[in-house]
């Protein structure tokens, strides 16, 4: 058995149903973590749930839409009954969104993919903080090469956009959350293989704003394919343990080289 390096902590992982999430969640328990899961297809998070008891882990799955604030403020309000505190928030949920031209682009649609991405990672934050200052903790925020280092998607403003506000008010976050002992960081991964293109919603006027752009033969330097989201669970467990305790306000790409090479 690996070192236990959350033992005896209360993470908090949303969008724990799949993909980097799950693959988190999973890692967590691995490592001692009892799991809170806040995620709003429960059935998937459940499946989650039940890999992790059958590894001898400890999760429990609370149905939450992120981009609804109440939603996450009664769910944070039932870690504090159960719990009664919070070592570790992975703040993960998100979606692609709608990709299209700026014209065309509905407001509605830049609002759901704004309040699904940024919305949600400011009310995580904003409910964990009460459960975290008395013995301090870890903030992960799952944001995108796409907003910091990837401006060529075409199509994807409201995404790129949402991507970015997550690395400022990571920032922000890190340097007022301090003095509590809260550390407060952001992952940035590339192409990784999971499931979050199946809420992707991209128009075919795309391809009319589209600019040429030519990048040298392959787009994974390191391994030559997307990555997979057990290589940004392991950052993630390295940035929720206190291995990691002198590290805040920092975003950390876990692209394999690919921004580099996109950038």
């Amino acid at each position: 058995m690996a070192e236990q390096r959350l033992q005896d902590k209360i993470a908090v992982v949303t969008g724990g149903g799949s993909g980097i999430g799950r693959a988190t969640a999973i890692r967590f328990a691995q490592h001692g973590a009892k799991v809170y899961m806040l995620d709003r297809t429960p059935e998937e998070a459940n499946e989650t749930k039940s890999q992790i008891e059958a590894i001898g882990g400890n999760a429990q799955v609370i149905e939450c839409d992120v981009s609804l604030p109440g939603q996450v403020e009664e769910a944070f309000a039932r870690i504090a009954d159960e719990a009664g505190k919070v070592d570790a928030v992975f703040a993960n949920a998100g979606i692609n969104g709608t990709m299209a031209p700026i014209e065309t682009l509905a407001i509605d649609e830049w609002d759901e993919t704004l309040n699904t991405n940024l919305r949600s990672t400011f009310a995580t934050v904003k409910y964990a903080i009460p459960l975290m200052k008395e013995q301090g903790g870890s903030i992960i925020i799952t944001s995108s090469i796409n907003g910091n280092r990837v401006f060529s998607n075409f199509g994807a403003a409201a995404y790129a956009t949402s991507k970015a506000g997550q690395t400022a008010f990571m920032r922000m976050a890190a340097l007022e959350l301090a003095q509590f002992g809260i550390r407060v960081n952001a992952v940035c991964p590339g192409s990784i293989d999971t499931q979050i293109g199946d809420n992707t919603d991209k128009r075919e006027e795309v391809e009319e704003i589209k600019i040429p752009v030519e990048f040298p033969d392959g787009n994974h330097p390191l391994e030559q394919a997307p990555g997979k989201p057990e290589q940004v669970a392991n950052l993630v467990l390295f940035l929720a343990s206190d291995e990691s305790f002198h590290v805040t306000g920092t975003e950390i790409f876990v692209d394999g080289a690919e921004s580099l090479l996109r950038g």
